[in-house]
């Protein structure tokens, strides 16, 4: 290549970058005066309307739901006080007894063999105290006569009094025989509905086997087992609303009992509440949900609708004067239970704050906003919604 080639592209090569910086500089300048031009207040991005409430303070219940179990105020469980294998089962669940009704029979040939041998060693015992009271006369009347010694006639009398001492004691077995005879055959203690048998014909039962239940009908309690570590909040009189699966109240009332120990085995204090029942609408050992309530306390709620989850947390938007206008800041919530419409706030809002219901999915943090603030109707069921 010659001399003057060399040049040419040399130069060439320079007048190209010196090209490709002036470009870098354009854009770059160019940049610029679209950020200026683009500032705050002339090239943003439009407000957005949206509809605005204000969080009231209302008074909130402080609550907490539990499993329950109704059960009778009247119930008699029935456990055999004998050991022994079922023969007949009387009655069926549902049927309604007296006081003395039989309910089962358990097995009574062994105790009726027992009871029977008893007799028999009384019996013979008897004779022998027969025997004992002819010899005892015919002593007297010797002794009288000083036939015999004084001796004599005290074993005579000795042997009397031991024989009708044994058929004292042998009686007193035949009449306890007699009545663990009649333990074999299982009564009603009271009148009542029978519940459920879970045991049937040939089963072996012994002393802590449940045979079945005897319940009165009407009144019911509410057996509720609370925490250990809630159980200190606990005081007669707490009122109590029963709910159904769906939710419906069946029933308020306040709480009549609270035990004084704890079960080791759960770790919960039990406390019954007094079920009025007049209509039979509720069954023995029917689950529900017992709602009791602590006591109340002033703070906001906020709409269900207006609250978005994101990764399991509760967010908000609030509108905002920041001094050019209102826009959207989203707010962490911590939410506690819903009461009507409107979820219960523990952190996170306070009375007064401007949320807001509409274009939630559209907005983020920062973004301006135009209030719609809701009318005072709409504010007024939402605060009667909270307060329901």
């Amino acid at each position: 290549m010659s001399e003057l080639h060399k040049v040419r592209n040399k130069r060439r090569n320079i007048a190209l970058i010196l090209l490709a910086n002036s470009a870098l500089w354009a854009t770059g300048n160019g940049c610029g005066q679209k950020t200026s031009a683009g500032g705050p207040g002339m090239g943003g991005p439009p407000a957005m309307p949206v509809q605005v409430a204000v969080a009231q303070s209302v008074r909130i219940p402080d609550t907490t739901e539990y499993l329950s179990v109704l059960k009778s105020r009247q119930s008699a469980v029935i456990n055999p006080q004998v050991e022994g294998q079922i023969t007949k089962i009387f009655v069926k669940s549902g049927d309604q007894v007296n006081a003395g009704t039989p309910l089962l029979q358990i097995d009574p040939l062994k105790q009726e063999a027992t009871l029977s041998s008893q007799e028999a060693t009384l019996a013979a015992q008897e004779a022998n105290l027969r025997l004992a009271k002819l010899s005892l006369d015919r002593a007297q009347k010797l002794s009288a006569a000083g036939v015999i010694s004084r001796q004599e006639f005290d074993n005579a009398q000795s042997s009397y009094d031991a024989s009708a001492a044994q058929v004292k004691a042998l009686e007193q077995q035949v009449e306890q025989q007699k009545v663990e005879l009649h333990y074999y055959k299982v009564s009603a203690p009271a009148d009542g509905i029978v519940g459920d048998i879970p045991v049937h014909v040939g089963d072996r039962v012994t002393f802590t086997t449940l045979l079945t239940t005897v319940d009165l009908p009407g009144a019911l309690e509410a057996y509720i087992y609370v925490p250990a570590d809630r159980a200190q909040d606990l005081r007669l009189g707490l009122p109590v609303r029963l709910l159904d699966e769906t939710g419906n109240s069946v029933s308020d009332t306040r709480i009549t009992f609270i035990s004084p120990q704890v079960e080791t085995d759960t770790q919960t204090v039990l406390a019954k509440a007094a079920v009025e029942n007049p209509r039979a609408k509720l069954r023995i050992a029917q689950q529900v949900r017992a709602q009791v309530t602590w006591g109340s306390h002033e703070g906001p709620v906020v709409p269900v609708l207006a609250v978005q989850r994101i990764n399991g947390q509760a967010f908000v938007f609030v509108a905002v004067n920041e001094g050019k206008g209102a826009v959207a800041r989203q707010r962490l919530l911590k939410l506690g239970d819903t009461t009507g419409d409107n979820y219960t706030v523990l952190d996170g809002l306070k009375a007064g704050d401007h949320i807001i219901l509409s274009g939630t999915q559209f907005l983020q943090d920062g973004a301006p906003v135009i209030e719609q603030i809701q009318n005072a109707a709409k504010q007024g069921d939402g605060k009667s919604a909270a307060t329901r």
